[in-house]
């Protein structure tokens, strides 16, 4: 029995032990469990008990709510963005993990790991776009392409922070903030009622944007591995799988939702 209790004291102790002390510190960061009880109550409620409770009810009106959510999604993602300009270039990041002779300097890991706490934290608020179409009764919007994508996102990036926060990865995150911003100010348009719906003729352009998204992720990806930047081959790899996985995601959604606008114009 106690070689058991050992045993599992060692296991824990892997689990929580990160990194960096100064990360395993940080709100949420101390171990797993936060994280993936967050996620577990986001898809219990998104996929079960919250369509079951709003069965017998009529959707909510959350206009404002929204307005003000997608707004601030926007400046968020802005900022996170703009991060790279107050650390002397995202250039600069990326020669002090692929020169195996550059000297790593402490306060820039130390800025690219905030930026990429707060990257995971916007990760999570992000679930809320899920919630909010389960509480207005558009469980069509509900798929599995969504839910993937909110759910992997939101538990890798606090893994990869908390075990392997290199600063490679620091392109992706500022890449996905950029494109989060042309959505979120799509959604924030979209959420200002039907009078501004006719600036929202760019719906299609911003699945693309998403594409090219992807295909730039694939190529960076490439280019570390090619280079043999300082970051595990296996984090490279599972990086390129859900990139891939996205990728065939999305522009399955994209083939099946504009072709059929074309055949319906036609």
């Amino acid at each position: 029995m106690t070689s058991y209790v050992v045993s599992f004291s060692s296991q824990y102790e892997n689990i929580t032990k990160g990194a960096d002390p100064i990360i395993d510190n940080w709100f949420l960061m101390s171990n797993p469990v936060p994280v993936l009880s967050i996620a577990a109550c986001y898809l219990l409620f998104v996929l079960h008990y919250g369509p079951r409770w709003m069965e017998n009810r009529k959707p909510f009106v959350l206009k404002n709510t929204l307005i003000a959510y997608n707004a601030a999604q926007v400046v968020f993602s802005t900022l996170l963005c703009v991060q790279p300009f107050f650390i002397g270039g995202l250039h600069r990041a990326l020669n002090v993990s692929c020169n195996a002779n550059a000297v790593v300097d402490r306060d820039l890991q130390l800025t690219i790991w905030n930026g990429t706490w707060w990257y995971m934290v916007l990760k999570h608020v992000e679930l809320m776009d899920t919630v909010f179409f389960v509480l207005r009764k558009k469980q069509n919007q509900v798929s599995f392409l969504h839910v993937y994508h909110h759910t992997i996102m939101a538990v890798f990036t606090w893994g990869y922070l908390k075990y392997l926060p290199g600063v490679q990865g620091a392109f992706l995150g500022i890449l996905n903030s950029f494109v989060h911003i042309i959505m979120y100010t799509y959604y924030l348009i979209a959420a200002m009622g039907p009078r501004y719906h006719k600036y929202l003729w760019w719906k299609k352009y911003m699945t693309t944007i998403q594409l090219t998204q992807f295909g730039i992720m694939l190529v960076y990806l490439f280019l570390i591995i090619s280079f043999q930047c300082s970051v595990p081959r296996s984090l490279t790899f599972f990086f390129v799988i859900n990139v891939t996985i996205f990728l065939f995601l999305f522009w399955n959604f994209y083939r099946k939702a504009y072709n059929k606008e074309e055949k319906k114009m036609d």
